[in-house]
């Protein structure tokens, strides 16, 4: 179904009540965690590793619950109080921003190791006000110019959005491009009106190679709840009895730890020859 394009978010306008009903329904957390465990395989991190992630959109944290049970250090950012409100309520890991992300953001270069956002990108093709700053090509500039700095090299960015028309992809990838990113579109189930979806997946850097290759989207009509047990199994390395496998070695936990640190997170323990090392059972 297409989304009016001249309008603000609905989300602006949600009270605290309408934010909680919205973050408790089933419906909704479902199809936010398949999209979000889809944009992480799409983000195509290095297993078995730590990394400081930004959610664009966040919402009430649905997708960053996510990153929390996979094991992430993330900071997100929406333009909605009451859903941050909600977010903070959940006690959720990352660090959360109020945020119009058609502002840009003013972050250190090379803060994140990659960005997620889902539902979101379609909101900066709305023009706020009659004024030039406001239109929609000059948030899209500030906003994928001041993301591409705030990006390591080589990274990432995945946003899963909703098009109206070709000729809105195609201004912004050609924005995001002139900011400096590589990459394209990535069409998941291009021949079903109900699983089609549509993401934007941005390289920074890479030098080539398999980390600026586009992935290619997926076909077919697969029943719902096996792509997303697909998806999560892919992105969580849990084996078929849903156990999660093991990476929470001591190289593991020394570098969440060194990211805590980078953060200026505060009470970050010591590394010690402890570190990592597993406890012997008491019985």
């Amino acid at each position: 179904m297409s989304r009016p394009e001249l309008q603000a978010p609905p989300e602006i306008y949600y009270g605290d009540t309408e934010a909680k009903k919205y973050t408790k329904n089933t419906r909704n957390q479902q199809i936010q965690a398949d999209m979000t465990y889809r944009a992480l395989e799409l983000l195509n991190l290095p297993p078995d590793e730590p990394a400081f992630l930004l959610d664009i959109g966040c919402g009430s944290g649905l997708s960053g619950e996510i990153l929390d049970e996979e094991g992430y250090i993330w900071a997100g950012m929406d333009i909605a109080p009451s859903m941050l409100e909600v977010a903070l309520e959940r006690e959720l890991e990352g660090d959360l921003f109020l945020q119009d992300i058609g502002q840009g953001f003013g972050f250190r270069p090379g803060s994140f190791d990659g960005a997620i956002s889902i539902s979101v990108l379609q909101w900066l093709l709305n023009a706020e006000t009659s004024h030039p700053t406001s239109s929609p090509p000059h948030r899209l500039t500030r906003f994928f110019t001041t993301l591409h700095s705030a990006l390591r090299n080589p990274s990432r960015a995945v946003f899963q959005f909703y098009p109206t028309s070709d000729d809105q992809i195609q201004l912004i990838t050609s924005i995001a491009q002139k900011a400096g990113f590589g990459g394209g579109i990535v069409v998941d189930y291009p021949n079903s009106k109900k699983a089609k979806k549509v993401f934007l997946c941005l390289f920074v850097g890479g030098g080539g190679g398999a980390q600026q290759r586009v992935p290619e989207g997926l076909e077919g009509e697969e029943d719902e709840h096996a792509r997303f047990e697909r998806r999560r199994q892919k992105v969580s390395g849990k084996d078929r009895s849903g156990k999660r496998k093991s990476v929470k070695d001591r190289d593991w936990i020394l570098k969440k730890k060194e990211l805590y640190r980078q953060r200026g997170k505060e009470g970050v323990p010591r590394d010690s020859k402890f570190t990592g090392r597993k406890r012997k059972a008491t019985f």
